[in-house]
């Protein structure tokens, strides 16, 4: 049996009546998760699932999304979270590159599987799932189920490429559990703990938060989306020790919050997805909120380095475990205090990207991934990251590279060149925009739509400027960061 599925059944021996999740104010013990997640296990297998098996999943987030995952991992098949918010060409394009078993979706998300598998040239097997997976009737147990590996593949997350095609990035139970357990010490968390998660569950982010249950005893206290409302409540409950959010959703938290000082319930709100801005950190200090703000990647299995709660102005503390190093561009060691790209090792790195050997030599060239994300190391080794890979549009805490964006409007009849950078943003941080060097006249309207059947919607330019020219230096390479200013 692999690591999380043992972890689930020794909670589920040792503190059964123990809460696991909430979900809607009802509560699931570790006992109840252990059989449903051993139901699952069974039901994925009567689907054809075995190990090895990618099984997609597009839904939101609730029980059936739990259930789900911990049956994957008992029988030893991997998850393949799918975004609900992509477009269905761009689902299309991951399930032709994963070739899952099965796509499991959600009631209202069927029109979208639907589309989605009709690009498919040989389309999973489709099953609609209600707010459960598991079959109640059935008896599970997750500690029967048969080893699948030493260290078994679990996850496969895409991330958007910056060559414009996305990218799995492979997670194994090593991967994920070393990411648990260093988040575990290096925040405190203790048995019992709750951990809100409002964030998509498909995001590794929000994944994490299942996973590190089981390792830690906390449970996780599940809304389906995030509501500044539903969220204010849960947090003055005084229930919740923890809680994951981007910038965005900590601004609306606190709007939503007024003037009312955090409870001292809450120990942290890990901050990640995005740079905050300093105002909107100044507001949630002066508020007593402990903003613990973070620096993470998929491909090291979310957090790479917190700021420790209540540190505020000092820098981001690598997790026990993960080893940093900052580089210049010739790979040369930068001193302390000496900006470069940051390199990142450790236990949480990926296996690498999912077919594509090349890229995985590349990311991680002499044992050290390579995150193309420029900071520094200060004196007593912490991290400052100033700035994200130098094409990466951070937009609400969704990626979005120019590269994928800028593909599909070339793919446009009408246009002749296209470059597309970000835009800074009151509510999201940056949104994307489109500079068009078009053939003949054509509409900002049509360009939208066009976009909008192809793409996430988080992905669509938000402005497209019509130029003669883009700007170039002398050797023809796009000069990105005078896009914002040209208007030639």
């Amino acid at each position: 049996m692999n690591g999380f599925a043992a972890a689930l059944a020794e909670r589920a021996e040792c503190t059964p009546k123990a809460p696991a999740v909430t979900w809607q104010g009802r509560e699931v013990s570790f006992a109840a998760l252990a059989a449903r997640a051993g139901s699952a296990a069974q039901r994925l297998r009567a689907l054809g699932v075995g190990p090895g098996d990618r099984v997609a999943v597009l839904m939101a987030n609730g029980p059936a999304f739990v259930e789900v995952l911990h049956g994957a991992i008992a029988c030893g098949a991997v998850l393949l979270p799918v975004n609900t918010r992509l477009a269905p060409p761009e689902i299309a394009q991951l399930l032709r590159d994963a070739e899952p078993r099965l796509l499991l979706h959600g009631e209202a998300l069927a029109p979208l599987a639907r589309a989605a598998c009709a690009g498919c040239e040989v389309p999973p097997g489709c099953v609609e799932v209600g707010e459960h997976f598991a079959d109640a009737s059935v008896a599970g147990n997750v500690a029967s189920e048969p080893v699948s590996g030493s260290d078994p593949l679990v996850a496969l997350l895409y991330t958007s490429g910056t060559t414009g095609r996305p990218k799995g990035v492979m997670l194994a139970a090593s991967n994920l559990r070393a990411s648990a357990e260093a988040s575990r010490h290096h925040l405190g968390v203790r048995e019992g703990d709750r951990w809100l998660a409002c964030l998509p569950l498909f995001h590794v982010g929000g994944l994490s938060l299942l996973l590190r249950s089981v390792i830690d005893g906390s449970c996780v206290v599940l809304h389906e989306r995030f509501d500044a409302a539903a969220v204010a409540a849960a947090i003055d409950s005084g229930e919740v020790a923890f809680a994951s959010l981007v910038p965005t959703l900590l601004d609306r938290l606190l709007r939503e919050r007024g003037e009312r000082v955090a409870p001292a319930s809450l120990r942290a709100i890990l901050l990640g997805g995005a740079a905050a801005p300093v105002e909107l950190l100044a507001s949630a200090e002066r508020l007593g909120f402990p903003v613990a703000t973070t620096y993470g990647l998929t491909e090291a299995a979310s957090q790479v380095a917190t700021r420790r709660p209540g540190a505020a102005g000092a820098g981001l503390a690598p997790l026990p475990g993960t080893r940093l190093r900052i580089v210049t561009e010739d790979g040369a060691p930068c001193a302390p205090d000496e900006p470069g790209e940051i390199l990142v090792a450790g236990e949480t790195v990926m296996r690498g990207y999912w077919r594509r050997p090349d890229e995985t030599t590349r990311a991680l060239a002499g044992g050290w991934l390579h995150t193309g994300d420029i900071g520094l190391l200060d004196a007593a080794g912490d991290l400052h990251v100033l700035a994200r890979r130098s094409d990466l549009i951070v937009s609400g805490g969704e990626n979005v590279y120019p590269a994928e964006v800028e593909a599909v409007l070339a793919s446009h009849p009408q246009v002749c060149e296209v470059a597309v950078a970000g835009v800074p943003d009151a509510e999201f941080g940056a949104r994307p925009a489109a500079w068009i060097v078009a053939e003949r006249a054509i509409g900002a309207d049509a360009l939208q739509r066009f976009c909008r059947a192809r793409l996430a919607g988080f992905k669509v330019p938000v402005a497209f400027h019509f130029v003669a020219s883009l700007p170039r230096n002398a050797t023809g390479k796009l000069l990105r960061d005078q896009l914002p200013s040209w208007v030639c």
